[in-house]
């Protein structure tokens, strides 16, 4: 779905819904939880940053378009639906901090504080 989004933004000049993006991050967070499962720390890492630059093209997007009454229930729910995928890939990655830690005598990685 996030391959799919990114070539349509690439090779059209039809705007995209807001909604859209909210999808597509949410597909993408789908993808990250599904990557970190498996325990592919290199994808989570590369689909975290076309997130990035979902959320941007989202921002910038929004400045011109506003989420009708039922659109912003549909964006909650996606939402919802992300930051339980963030939470679950946060619990995965634990481990793999602790031991990142351990590796570092025990100081916590400058990107952690």
């Amino acid at each position: 779905m996030l391959d799919t989004f990114l070539t349509a933004q690439q090779s059209t000049s039809n705007r995209q819904s807001l909604l859209d993006y909210y999808k597509a991050i949410e597909g993408a967070s789908r993808q990250m939880l599904e990557a970190a499962q498996a325990e592919d720390w290199d994808q989570v890492v590369r689909l975290e940053g076309a997130c990035a630059v979902l959320i941007e093209q989202l921002r910038a997007e929004s400045r011109s378009q506003n989420l009708g009454p039922k659109e912003r229930m549909e964006k909650q729910r996606i939402m919802l639906s992300i930051l339980r995928h963030d939470a679950e890939i946060r619990n995965l990655a634990e481990p793999s901090l602790a031991d990142i830690e351990h590796m570092l005598g025990g100081r916590r990685p400058q990107f952690l504080h």
